[in-house]
Order: C-alpha cells, then structure tokens, then sequence
C-alpha cells in the first residue's frame, strides 16, 4: 500500500482548497437558498429533538401523498447549516416531491457519533409527521451530499425497529449519495480535518460504512469529474463494499467539482437530478436515463 504525506491527504480532500471560486459558490447557495425560503411555502425550524440544533425545514409539494426527499447537507461534520441547501428543494417541489432538510450538530461541539443518532431522530420524525404536510412516508429517500453522502449511507444501514417498534424495517426507500466519504480511514490522516474531528482508530471503524454490511435499500453513488482522485475512489469503494445489487449506479458526472455538483441536483435535465427522481418514482423520467 502507498505511503502518503499529511500535505497529500489535504491536497485530496480540502475540497474548498481545491475549488478557486468555492467561496463564490458557497455564497450563491446562500443568496439563491434565502430567496426560495421567501418564495416557497415553507415551515421552518421544526424541532426534531431537544437541541438546538435538532431542528428541520419542510418544504411541501402541492401533489397529494408525495414522495420525500430527505437532503443532508455536508461540510464535513463541522460547517454549513441546513438553510445553505434550501435551493436544492424547488425543482422538487415543482415536480411533485416533499423535501425536508434537518439540521444536526457540529464537530468538534460534539463527536461525530452523535451525528448520525440525531439524524436517526429526523428520520423518525419524518416517518411520523410527513403526512401531516402532504408527504408519504412510505417513500422516503435520502440525498447527501460529501458528508451528507456518509451520513447517508449510514442512516440506510439502521436497525429502525430497534430505534422504535412503531417505525417500518425498511424506512429509507434508496439513497443518493454525492461526493461521498464511505471509508474515514484517509480523512484522519488529513490535517486540516482532524483538530476538529478528532477521529480515532475505533470511530474509524465504527462509522465507516464501508465496514458496515449492505443494505437492502439502493445507493446510487456519484462524483464529479472534475474531483480528487481520493474522492473518486471513495466513489467506487461503496460499490466495491456493498456490491451491484445494493449500488447499481456508480458514475462520474462530467464537468462537475465538488461543489458545482449540487447546481446539477437541481437542474431538472441534469443526471444527478435524474437519478434522484427515479428514487423517488416520480412519473415522468428524462431521456438521460
């Protein structure tokens, strides 16, 4: 196995140092998020559990028993904030979907265990009130983006009945997973993220869902091709790990950083919106697929 430096880890996985205009971009998701939240019927700041930070925004779809789209936002467990990705939810909206976007806490405010039981939490939420808002709750999928994407992956590999006995075995429906980390082991060696991480041998192996056996839900794994070549493996190493069933999408899509592939979700004649649109069975698919 090739040995690397420290400088090498973060050269592959500093992605906002990697991108010139990612301060741009992460401005226009901003600026474009708040004006949807303006425009949009909206319910705001849902609290899912008791922290501050357990909190979510629904975003309902005008079509009856909809399906939900769930978007974990990244940043590496320790950045951005939910309303940064409002304006992922529009183009869903418009085509029929209920899209829910939770908040959870930040690293190093807590471990990074902690944030995938508060997003169990969400999701339990979910399961119980999404009807209240015109959403079925018996086709939820997950869409994450880079620590969204791990986040994800996870969250597809729970036990819902051992959470609670009146949630469904089989809660999560399929999962879009962007620019995803599925194996933690590189990221602890990248300096620029472990201050904050603090990841350790036994947190590597217990929230690597690469260790963790498939799911029965599918995971439709993509990447820009324009990103690291770390963040192209860890692309094809979900597949690698969980095989063709669980993962029958693993693809690069062409012109896109890590960053300017959220701008391609929410195109509705993009691929990555494509896809998330066959997930969630919405009636009419674009010739790209």
């Amino acid at each position: 196995m090739t040995r690397h430096s420290p400088a090498w880890f973060d050269q592959q996985y500093n992605n906002r140092a990697r991108v010139a205009d990612s301060a741009d971009i992460l401005n226009r998701w901003a600026k474009a998020s708040q004006l949807v939240r303006e425009k949009s019927r909206c319910l705001l700041d849902i609290p899912y559990g008791e922290a501050a930070a357990e909190r979510l925004d629904v975003f309902p779809s005008d079509v009856p028993h909809a399906p939900v789209l769930v978007f974990l936002h990244g940043g590496y467990w320790r950045a951005l904030d939910k309303s940064d990705s409002s304006f992922v939810a529009s183009s869903f909206t418009d085509e029929g979907a209920m899209v829910v976007i939770p908040n959870y806490s930040l690293c190093p405010a807590v471990g990074m265990a902690r944030i995938p039981l508060q997003l169990v939490q969400a999701l339990a939420w979910v399961w119980r009130h999404a009807a209240e808002h015109g959403g079925d709750p018996s086709r939820v999928v997950l869409v994450g983006h880079s620590a969204g994407a791990h986040l994800a992956s996870m969250l597809n590999c729970c036990d819902w009945k051992a959470v609670a006995p009146d949630l469904p075995h089989h809660l999560v429906k399929g999962v879009l997973a962007i620019s995803g980390v599925y194996d933690l082991a590189p990221v602890r060696q990248a300096p620029f993220l472990q201050a904050d991480l603090k990841l350790d041998a036994d947190t590597v192996r217990r929230l690597s869902p690469v260790q963790f056996p498939a799911p029965e839900a599918p995971v439709y794994a993509i990447v820009g091709s324009q990103e690291s070549e770390e963040f192209k493996r860890q692309n094809r190493l979900i597949r690698q790990a969980w095989g063709r069933r669980v993962v029958p999408i693993c693809e690069e899509i062409k012109g896109c950083n890590h960053f300017d592939i959220l701008h391609d979700l929410a195109d509705p004649q993009s691929r990555s919106h494509q896809l998330a649109r066959r997930l969630l069975e919405l009636r009419w698919y674009s010739a790209l697929l």
